[in-house]
């Protein structure tokens, strides 16, 4: 027993001393040994974790930032108050003004300070407009022009300064469902820290067209339809793309009755539209069509059916055609109902208005229109350059 315990303690010493480097081995091995970078793998790991966070969203920010402003709207308001008359023993409305602020957002287009925001955030009605940019600068701006039925308006900053950050449009044409959407303004004021608020998601619809508020007389079309927070104060703000960018003017959400909050349907006026509209302001202070459709027209009421036995067809009653317009030419005549401008429905006299808008001098616009009981479609050749709406 002894004898084979000394075997199996000689034998086990073995197993495990063939792994035992001899003296000469342990000093070639040695320096090899010494010299692992064994503190190398966590500093790439931690180099690795911070180079990934800059991406496209945080590049995109970093590039539109300077350019995003606050907007504080000083109005003028009448309001009453309600006094006591001892001599006639009488209550009466004695008028009173007041002073109402509101703030917005918006962003500089040219390097010498020229703004584009809501109509909503800066119209006529401003008493003064301040301006405060991401590097806590603030200027006084003055309102160049407002479109009430495109809801835009273009101001520009009171300053000699001509190297003022900017930012680019990009074509709102190219605009992919599900791409990146950043949301960049100043909700609920939140611009004191001279940085404007980020909010990210994607673009979730395109082509958007319906009117908010059937009380007011503004008309959105083609709208984009992001899930980027949007809040109050965001109005005015860019939508911008990951290149950093302008795809949209942020301009209102969508609650579906249930809160006053975001939840999840923000939308923004297209580029597209938005050049087209500060280009007229910029050069004239309103904007109006570049053609004459040579006809004039107004929404059908019941009044309509009953005065000239009309059927209740929703649209436009025509109540004058001018022989040397294109209305004419196209066929169409005094009690024609139209129904349709282009590819859309008309919903109302703004609608229409705003329909013509997408329309230029030397374009085909297409009209259908309900006659005797039938509806018949005709192509109006737009032309003559005229001052309107």
């Amino acid at each position: 027993m002894k004898r084979l315990l000394s075997a199996v303690l000689i034998t086990g010493f073995m197993i495990l001393g063939c792994n035992k480097p001899s003296e000469q081995d342990s000093a070639a091995k040695a320096p090899a040994v010494l010299t692992m970078p064994v503190t190398d793998q966590p500093a790439n790991a931690n180099e690795s974790i911070s180079a990934s966070r800059n991406n496209a969203i945080t590049n995109a920010v970093e590039e539109a930032s300077p350019a995003i402003v606050s907007i504080t709207v000083t109005e003028l308001q009448t309001g009453y108050t309600r006094n006591f008359d001892m001599s006639i023993f009488r209550f009466f409305n004695q008028p009173i003004e007041r002073e109402v602020q509101s703030m917005g957002s918006g962003f500089i287009i040219s390097n010498d300070g020229l703004i584009v925001t809501n109509q909503h955030v800066a119209s006529e009605s401003a008493k003064t407009i301040m301006v405060t940019l991401a590097n806590e600068e603030s200027y006084e701006a003055e309102l160049l022009g407002s479109d009430e039925l495109a809801d835009l308006a273009l101001l520009k900053l009171k300053s000699d300064k001509t190297d003022f950050p900017f930012i680019k449009f990009a074509d709102s044409h190219d605009v992919m469902v599900g791409e990146w959407a950043i949301a960049m303004g100043n909700p609920f004021g939140l611009f004191a820290d001279g940085k404007p608020t980020v909010t990210v998601g994607v673009v979730s619809a395109t082509e958007r067209d319906f009117r908010p508020n059937p009380q007011e007389p503004r008309v959105y079309i083609d709208m984009i339809q992001t899930d980027a927070a949007i809040n109050r104060g965001n109005s005015g703000g860019p939508l911008v793309n990951s290149d950093g960018e302008v795809i949209g003017v942020n301009t209102f959400i969508y609650t579906g009755g249930t809160s006053a909050g975001f939840v999840g349907l923000g939308f923004a006026i297209p580029s597209e539209r938005v050049q087209k509209i500060i280009t007229q302001l910029k050069e004239s202070g309103t904007v109006s069509l570049d053609f004459d459709p040579g006809f004039e027209f107004e929404a059908m009421t019941r009044q309509h059916v009953y005065r000239y036995g009309l059927p209740p067809v929703p649209g436009l009653f025509v109540k004058t055609v001018n022989k040397d317009g294109p209305a004419f030419d196209a066929g169409i005549m005094p009690a024609d109902i139209i129904i349709r401008i282009g590819d859309q429905k008309v919903a109302s006299e703004m609608h229409a208005w705003a329909l013509m808008r997408e329309f230029a001098e030397g374009e085909k616009m297409k009209i259908r229109l309900f006659r005797d009981g039938k509806e018949y479609e005709t192509e109006m050749v737009l032309r003559r350059s005229v001052a309107g709406r």
